[in-house]
């Protein structure tokens, strides 16, 4: 018999999100695979309902059968990335399931955690999540057309608690919340996302770089700054703060350029406003959670941790389908042409 997915909303101390458990066998991985795929759009609908964060714990089981990733990756919608296909270096990809990306300071991916802010703690002494003291406010690959629908991170070995948390904030109830001025300066308005590490970024501007030419498959895009979600239809910010913007350029379309501009006080007062407390989840992670975020309507940041002294492996799958009406027919901006047919004819 199969068993019964069960959701409780808002996620702790959080306005929006939601918990999902498997009544009859909580903590089961292989059972509540099967009982997402025996009613395919019950995630689906659960992401949509919770505000575009799940988190589901007890898990472990995905460590010893990875394809469990894959499987719950694969209800989300039709295709879900295969980084061998997409330029990713092959140290950062899982050995037998290429659709997950391992985030981790272990070798041989060796990848370094975010810094501390800078003061560590707010004025009050609590924990900082507001832009410009939290920064990496950003949504996953903006820098492409059309951009990815859904992501899901799974903890297989967990930096101690209060250590490498992630951070997510609500797009739609931070679009909700603007005041008159700011939604009538952001309703239409695009911003130009850009690769990080491309040399476009703020910092890049304000050392004095000067940006060589960038290549076909790599050039900034436009993306609108408030996005109608193709499931729920609500509007939400669609954004992310200075290094996954080009400067140069940008951040706006049809904006003063550079980091002195107004476009830069428009992205400075967007992402103060988006990454408010109120509008804030903070996920603690232990070994065997799955977090599943939607990155159409949020954005999310990661934490420092010591990561000279302690191990921390994290799984990451991409899945795509439904960016929504504004991206149909569009080629992808990313992949030569006639890439994408043979990528999504191997996701099948």
């Amino acid at each position: 018999m199969t068993g019964t997915l069960e959701l409780s909303t808002p996620l702790p101390t959080a306005g929006f999100g939601g918990m999902v458990r498997l009544a009859e066998a909580p903590g089961d991985a292989h059972a509540l695979v099967a009982a997402a795929e025996a009613v395919p759009e019950t995630l689906p609908r659960m992401l949509a309902e919770a505000g575009g964060v799940l988190a589901l714990q007890g898990l472990d089981g995905i460590s010893d059968d990875p394809m469990l990733l894959l499987r719950l990756s694969r209800l989300f919608g039709p295709e879900v990335e295969d980084y061998r296909r997409t330029l990713t270096a092959l140290n950062m990809v899982h050995g037998d399931v290429p659709e997950i990306f391992i985030v981790s300071n272990v070798p041989p991916v060796k990848r370094a955690p975010p810094k501390r802010p800078e003061p560590p703690l707010t004025a009050d002494g609590r924990f900082p999540v507001q832009y410009p003291q939290r920064s990496g406010w950003h949504t996953d690959q903006s820098y492409r057309r059309p951009p990815p629908d859904i992501s899901l991170f799974y903890c297989k070995v967990a930096a101690p608690r209060d250590q490498a948390q992630t951070l997510f904030a609500d797009g739609t109830a931070a679009y909700a919340a603007l005041p008159a001025d700011l939604k009538a300066r952001v309703d239409g308005l695009e911003a130009l996302h850009v690769k990080p590490h491309s040399g476009r970024t703020r910092a890049d501007m304000l050392a004095g770089a000067t940006p060589g030419p960038q290549e076909p498959l790599a050039r900034s895009q436009r993306q609108p700054v408030v996005r109608a979600h193709p499931v729920t239809g609500r509007p939400a910010l669609y954004l992310c703060e200075s290094s996954q913007l080009d400067w140069f350029e940008g951040p706006f379309v049809g904006l003063e350029p550079g980091p002195h501009g107004e476009g830069a006080a428009l992205l400075d007062a967007l992402m103060t406003h988006y990454t408010r407390p109120e509008f804030v989840y903070v996920h603690e992670w232990t070994s065997g959670d799955l977090v599943v975020w939607d990155n159409r309507c949020t954005v999310h940041t990661a934490t420092w941790f010591d990561a000279d002294h302690v191990d921390r492996v994290m799984w990451r799958t991409t899945v795509r389908g439904n960016p929504g009406a504004l991206y149909d027919g569009e080629a992808r901006s990313w992949l030569p042409p006639g890439a994408a047919g043979k990528e999504a004819a191997a996701a099948e």
